[in-house]
């Protein structure tokens, strides 16, 4: 079965310098080979980090072919014929890999992220871990690539990615729901000294417990039960949020589930289309110096109202920056981008959050809109449900 899957690259890229056998076998063969000539005199010992069967191997893989390998070198040049028929042929490979040849040690580890539906959240949750090793990735002292498999429902495609991993000495990071997948996908990590991480596993094992009731074991990404209302009702989001962005139709901002209003560059729209993504309907107001604010924004119930500030030295950094991308003139530079004008902005910003006490004013300043997305819902989720956390003020 043919599988999705994309490769993301953080740290350095392998060299590539290789051509495809020119009749390859057709897909569900039992082999692929891949045959690479190079010259006794430009003949180099191969290192882990530039070896040709790395993308090679990952291009067939993605396209649903079983891939298997040994080495044969010949006295003019060195094919590469990738077969993996069991465990012994994998262990022979790991140990040709480790042992014939020598290790480029500063070579990018791999992570194979698996999963049975769309991957998001194993690539989520593995970008988030990745974020605490940014000091040695940026860098380059310990580059990564990761790989993302998703789509994958049947036992003989996991076994290969598992496979795959085990030669390229990848760790592996799955998120299946099918008990059985989990559970061969551990063994078959566990049988190959595979470092290995069930996201999904302990999460769904340890919710079954409290609610005293059995998983599905249904994958929800690649299902046609995907198609529900959820999935409609966020399309739905997605084209409102679109049609009242930047105060266009106020008239329609009772129907808005969230109301965002600050000045120009607080990252109004970016937000409101990130939240579209989860399902709500985000209709942004601009506050403008001379500009008076629509009636129908302090008409509204105040509960789905949220006020954006940010430091003027920011904001003024922002601005000169969006001026200069569309090639303004200097006048209206001045005008936009001008601390002063900045500073009157925020300060007629301020003033309006006073008059509106009800409104919770949200700090965006260095906040990702992830971050500013996250308070944003949780005040949302407190303030339509009647209940509030404890907070030392109404600015977050």
């Amino acid at each position: 079965m043919a599988f999705l899957s994309a490769v993301k690259l953080q740290g350095r890229p392998p060299s590539i310098s290789s051509s495809l056998n020119p009749n390859p076998k057709p897909v569900g063969s039992d082999s692929v080979s891949l045959d690479v000539s190079i010259p006794d005199s430009e003949r180099k010992p191969r290192k882990f980090s530039s070896k040709l069967s790395r993308w090679n191997r990952a291009r067939t893989l993605r396209s649903g072919v079983k891939v298997d390998r040994t080495v044969n070198n010949e006295s003019n040049s060195t094919t590469v014929n990738m077969n993996i028929p069991d465990i012994s042929s994998v262990e022979s490979d790991v140990s040709s890999i480790n042992g014939d040849h020598e290790t480029d040690f500063t070579a990018a580890k791999s992570i194979y992220i698996v999963s049975d539906g769309t991957g998001w959240t194993a690539e989520h949750a593995v970008n988030a871990a990745l974020g605490q090793f940014d000091y040695c990735l940026v860098d380059r002292g310990c580059p990564v690539n990761t790989h993302l498999f998703s789509g994958i429902e049947d036992r003989e495609t996991l076994m290969e990615i598992i496979k795959q991993a085990a030669i390229e000495g990848a760790m592996v990071m799955y998120t299946l729901a099918d008990p059985s997948m989990a559970e061969a996908a551990m063994r078959a990590c566990k049988l190959w000294s595979i470092s290995s991480l069930d996201i999904l596993g302990p999460i769904t094992d340890a919710i079954s417990s409290h609610l005293g009731a059995n998983p599905s074991g249904l994958s929800r990404g690649v299902s046609n039960s995907s198609l529900n209302e959820d999935y409609f009702k966020r399309i739905e989001a997605i084209e409102f949020t679109i049609k009242h962005d930047d105060g266009a139709l106020p008239e329609n901002l009772e129907k808005a589930d969230i109301v965002l209003v600050g000045v120009s560059r607080t990252g109004k729209t970016p937000l409101s289309t990130y939240l579209a993504q989860k399902g709500y309907k985000v209709s942004n107001v601009p506050i403008v110096n001379g500009v008076d604010l629509p009636r129908t924004l302090f008409e509204v119930d105040s509960r789905k109202v949220f006020g954006l500030m940010i430091n003027p030295v920011v904001l003024q950094g922002i601005r000169e920056a969006r001026a200069k991308s569309l090639g303004l003139g200097s006048g209206f530079e001045i005008k936009y981008s001008e601390l002063r004008s900045v500073r009157e902005e925020l300060e007629l910003a301020k003033r309006i959050f006073a008059e509106n006490p009800s409104w919770p004013v949200i700090e965006v300043t260095e906040r990702a809109i992830e971050e500013t997305a996250a308070v944003v819902l949780r005040l949302y989720d407190e303030r339509q449900s009647n209940r509030a956390m404890p907070r030392i003020s109404k600015c977050y």
